[in-house]
Parts: C-alpha cells; structure tokens; sequence
C-alpha cells in the first residue's frame, strides 16, 4: 500500500475516436519529449512520451484512435490490447465535448474494464461558443470518473489533467461499470462468466463480465485471447463457450447491446450537460461550400495547389542558402583536404550526394506544415468526405482516402496506415497503389528539373506530378478491383470535426516529425548510396571520374538501351537504378555522375547544356518516370511486411515499373511526333 501512495512513474494510456485531439494533447502534455517505434510484436506505430510533473516521471502511449473496444481494424485491436493487456496506470479518453454523445460510447465500453480513468473534454471552448454547458460536478458523480475541460491545441487545462492522472494513479482498485443489457442477454453472460471462472488465470487477467460481452458481441480476438493454446485449439473452456454461441443470434445480440449502451448515454446526458441546438453552425456554413458536390474536389485541387506553389516560392531563398554553404563546403575540402582520392570521397560523394538532398529540406519542411495546417483546421478529414464519391466509383472505400493523402508525405507510414481499413480486399489495393502518390522524397527530382526546364511555370509543372500519381493510382485501383483482387468496397461512415484554428506549435511538430526522418535518411541509407556511387565513379584509377569509362558509366551503358526510348542516356539511367535504393539519390546521383559536387547551379548548367541531350520533353518524361518507377526499398520492404507476402511486393515492383515505362514513352514518343523533341 505505502508503495503505491509513493510510488513516481505513472504509465498512461490516451484513447480516443479519431479526430478528437488525442495527438493535440499529447503533443500539449509531452512537447518535443517524444519517440516514435512499434507496438510489441505487431507493425503498428507507436508514439510515446514523457513528462515530469510535480514529482512524478509521467509515460504517455499516444493509441491508435477507435470508436470501439470492439475492435475491427487492426489499429483498434491493438489500442484495445494495449489497454487490457499492459499494466496501464490510467486511461485518458480524449471526448470531443462538440459531439460528446458519440464519444461517451467508447466511455461505456471502457468503464466495463474497470480500468482508471480520466475523461477530458477537449475543444471546450467550440463546445461553449455555440451555446453547449457542462456540469462537469454532475458528470463526475454519474460516471464516478474525473473529468477535466481543454482546449488542446491551447494547452488549456492540461495541468490540472495531469493532476488528475495522478490522483487517479494513486487511488485504490476502481470497480467496474456495468450497463444492464436486459434479462435474456444477462443470463447469457452470467453463463459464459461461470465458465471462465473455471480458468483462474484467466479470471486474474481480465474482468471476467467484460469478457462475457465480448463473446456475445462476437469479438473473434477475445476469443483467441481464451484459448491461447496452439497445441490445444479445443479446451473444455473453449468447448463450452462455444456450445453457448452457438445458440445465441450474434448479430441481433450486438444490435441490442449497443442501443442499451446508447439509452445509458441518453439518461445521463440531460443531467450532465445542456446542449445549445443550432441550426446552421458556422462549420455547417463553410461545409455547404468546402464540401459542396460541385465545388469540392475543384476547392481541394485548388489548395493543393497553393501549397506547392507557396512551397516552391518561399523555400528557394532557404535553399539558396543551404546551397552556397555546401558549395563552399566542398571547395574547401577540394583546396585542404589530401590525399585526392579522399578529397574526392568528401567533397563530390559524401558532401555532393547528402549536401544535395539537404538542400531540399527547407522544401520538404514547408510543404509539411501547410499539410499539418490542414490536417489540424479540420479540412482534410472533409477531403476524405469529399472524395468518397469518387473513391467509391474506382473500387475503393473513403477510408482510403487518408492513408493515401499520408502518401505525399512518405509511403512507408501510409501504407501502415491502410491498418485502419477493416476489409482486407480494400486495404490490400490501397497498399499496391499508394507507392503511385508522390512522396516527400520524390520532391527534389520534381524541383531541379522543374526548375532547370519550365522556369516560371516549375509550380504548376510539380503540381502536375502529383495530379498525374493521383490519376495513375486511381486507374489501377480500377484495374485491379476488375481484374486481380475484385469486390465491391466497404461502406465508409465518419464523423467531421468542427473546423478550428491550426496551432503554430502543434503544426511545427508535426513538421519536425516527419521533416526529420527526411534528415535521418541523408545521414544513413542515402550516405551509404553516396559512397558505393562515389567508388563506382571514381574506379577504376586511370579513368576519368565519373566518364563512360569508369565502373558507374559501365553499369549505366548496360542498362541503357532499356530506357533509351524514353529518351534516357546512360548517366539518367545509373541515376534512376540508384533511385531504387532511395528517390533522393537519383539528385545525388547526378551531382556525383557530373562532377560537380553539391553545387546546384554547376548542375543546372550542365542539365541546360546542349550536349547533355536533355530538353523540356524528356526532362518531364523523367520526372514522371521517377514518380511512377519502382518504390524504395523500405516501401517495398513494408509492403511485404503489411501483406504477408513477397509475391505482393514483387508485383508492386514489377507493376510499377512496366507503368512508369509505358507512360515515360507515350510522352516522350509522343511529344517527338507532336514536334516537342
């Protein structure tokens, strides 16, 4: 007893339904103090955190979001396990206080846990800007929970939250709450708890009621969860609560218990809260234009373009900058450094690969944070709202939509995003095509070339890039749900949030988190790429760096004649097979290939020579190339890890590639008919 009163390290837990702010109040509570990895033995990305509060070392695990602890998707078994299966201090249900009947469902399911929990009611204020009132005393009596009012992207609220976590943390065993699902289903569970009382290991890891339900809900997990025995797949436990089932109408049970869930809310909502009825909110206003049938798709075409265009306006003088130091950088190494073959690993490979994928990052930080504003304003969960006609119509759910918005910033976290689609037909198309949606990585490319060859109009042509990865990955999810993986998608239902202000901090970490990994990348698997393209260039000794002659030129030649009419030569060739590695190499590649270091402007000028045979038509046919052609090697390595299979990621490979080939040379043959060459 005295260590628990004294005890100093709190383990937390936020739930939530999507779009609740769970993320805002984590970032609010942890700040930078936050890392990133995988729920044990599953691929799932984990997020947590640490802070220290009066004393106390307080970890936070940001979960998955659901609407259920009866879970579907494998993002929601694993933000159920986690809660039921690690030895969690307190769970923190974030509540949308705008739409707070919804979210009190998930409240239902975790009071039957017995778990000790805090409920904070986030977007407080929008709530009371329209007229809603809470009596927060009266919710806590009801509940016999604390509940605490924030705003989270303020960070209003959050200490006296943590106070409460740790008054929670350090009270005795809380009980359970029990809703009363009427006298046929109550005998039923009373049943199935005389039966898994019989398993005393069992009964001392999980509320043996919470159990119950689950079973008649028919939760096929909890059920693995009774008979975790590999060798022994039909235990008497598991025999008896089957022969139970199997006289029971699941469906109709589960029916039934969620709407005794709902009158449970129902009474308790009117002596707890007051909620002012409007009849057009001012979301509702903006929705009426943002989310209009006609206007929709043209408004979110329209601010996707802004942002790229406001990315490559704003973030060129940064990358000037970062520019000038590099190429400075690389002539100091040139005059100082000794003996020449190390001058030349540092100064054209390492300095000239990773210094030329640095430059880009004030881009790729800018366009993060234009995405995280509106991410966080609300608007881009309407852009799945809105796209869900569309989705629809080419074989695919609105659920969709998000994992493969994820993809312009990086592949590999979107398809583990496809984790939230429940049907495997639809998740697995959703995972094939997402490679097609130009990630982050792709940005540098699309930016020199953009640059070198189109001059004033480089926005519009990179915004081109991106409509042409929509439009490719649209089409082959229509080939592929007629042909290879066919069915009809899952119906998609969602909740919008209210639109709101962007938080400054919130975005800018949101940037840094993924701007960083970007980063991460130069100094590892892209520094690796720059050494073994450096040796390839500089070997062997009696030729000149970089030429046909030299390893890198031996290995392009040979390639070459397979890209050729596509207008490629061998040096673009040993680019793009380095691309393979990583999509921010093919740049590197470059620099190294025409020796020129990391000097963009020296590289430019030798892009725009005469002699470099290349022009408008075949520098697009290679940014288009780039976009299409085979994903890295860790999108390919995640597709094999979410699929569960290395046929499906060599398909993706090979799919890919005859795709980017086949276009490149309708736009490179094309143009030269047309006259473009």
């Amino acid at each position: 007893m005295v260590g628990d009163i004294i005890r100093r390290k709190i383990r937390v837990a936020l739930a939530g339904n999507p779009n609740v702010g769970k993320t805002t109040i984590f970032n609010a509570i942890t700040g930078a103090r936050q890392h990133v990895g995988n729920f044990p033995g599953v691929t799932v990305e984990k997020k947590s955190g640490n802070k220290r509060f009066k004393g106390y070392d307080i970890e936070l695990v940001d979960l998955p979001g659901t609407y259920s602890i009866t879970a579907y998707s494998l993002d929601e078994i694993v933000a159920r396990d986690h809660i039921i299966d690690e030895k969690i201090d307190v769970v923190v249900q974030i509540v949308d206080a705008t739409n707070i009947e919804r979210n009190m469902y998930l409240t239902t399911q975790l009071m039957e846990l017995g778990r000790k929990i805090v409920m904070v009611l986030n977007k407080s204020d929008l709530a009371k800007a329209r007229g809603d009132r809470f009596d927060r005393k009266k919710m806590e009596y009801f509940l016999e929970i604390p509940v605490v009012e924030t705003v989270g992207n303020e960070g209003k609220g959050i200490n006296r939250l943590l106070d409460e976590i740790i008054k929670e943390a350090n009270k005795g065993k809380h009980h359970e709450h029990e809703v009363s699902y009427g006298n046929k289903i109550e005998k039923d569970i009373n049943k199935l708890k005389a039966i898994l009382e019989k398993d005393q290991t069992l009964a001392k890891k999980y509320p043996l009621r919470w159990l119950s339900v689950k079973l008649l809900e028919g939760d096929q997990s909890v059920l693995k969860k009774i008979n975790d025995d590999p060798y022994n797949p039909d235990n008497p436990i598991t025999v008896q609560i089957k022969r139970v089932l199997k006289k029971i109408d699941l469906e109709e049970y589960e029916i039934t218990m969620v709407d005794k869930r709902y009158e449970a809310i129902k009474a308790v909502l009117p002596q707890v809260c007051t909620r002012h009825e409007e009849k057009m909110t001012p979301s509702d206003m903006i929705d009426r234009v943002f989310t209009n049938r006609y206007l929709g798709i043209p408004i979110f075409l329209v601010l996707m373009w802004g942002a790229f265009e406001l990315t490559f306006t704003f973030a060129t003088p940064f990358a000037d900058l970062i520019n000038i130091g590099f190429v400075w950088l690389g002539a100091f190494v040139s005059t100082y450094i000794q003996p020449d073959w190390l001058a030349s690993l540092i100064g054209d490979g390492i300095i000239g690969s990773v210094g030329f994928v640095l430059i880009f990052v004030p881009y790729i930080f800018l366009l993060f944070l234009l995405l995280s504003f509106l991410e966080e304003s609300g608007y881009l969960a309407r852009a799945s709202f809105i796209m869900d006609r569309l989705m629809f119509k080419i074989g695919l759910p609105g659920r969709s939509f998000i994992p493969l918005l994820m993809g312009f910033g990086c592949n590999v976290p979107a398809i583990m995003a496809t984790r939230t689609i429940t049907d495997k037909k639809d998740r697995l198309i959703t995972i094939l095509i997402n490679p097609f949606i130009s990630c982050g990585a792709r940005l540098p490319v699309f930016i020199l070339f953009a640059g070198v060859f189109f001059g004033r109009q480089a926005g519009a042509v990179v915004f081109t890039m991106y409509v042409i990865g929509i439009a490719v990955a649209i089409l082959s999810a229509k080939l592929l749900r007629k042909t290879l993986i066919s069915g009809k998608p899952a119906p998609f239902i969602m909740e919008l949030p209210p639109y709101q202000f962007p938080s400054l901090k919130n975005s800018a970490l949101h940037m840094w988190e993924n701007g960083k990994l970007y980063i991460k990348k130069a100094g590892t698997i892209i520094l690796l790429g720059a050494i073994i393209i450096w040796f390839l260039a500089y070997f062997p000794l009696d030729v000149e760096y970089g030429s046909g002659d030299s390893y890198a030129g031996i290995i392009g030649k040979a390639v070459a004649p397979l890209l050729a009419p596509l207008g490629f030569d061998w040096k673009i060739t040993l680019a793009l097979i380095f691309g393979f590695v990583a999509k921010e190499i093919v740049i590197g590649s470059l620099g190294v290939i025409y020796g020129v270091g990391d000097n963009e402007d020296a590289l430019s000028d030798k892009l725009r020579a005469p002699d470099s045979g290349l022009y408008p038509l075949n520098a697009l046919g290679l940014m288009v190339f780039t976009l299409l052609y085979t994903p890295c090697i860790a999108t390919i390595a995640v597709i094999k890890q979410e699929t569960g299979s290395w046929k499906w990621a060599l398909f993706s490979v090979g799919y890919s590639l005859s795709i980017a080939w086949i276009i490149v040379f309708m736009i490179f043959q094309g143009g030269r008919l047309l006259g473009f060459g």
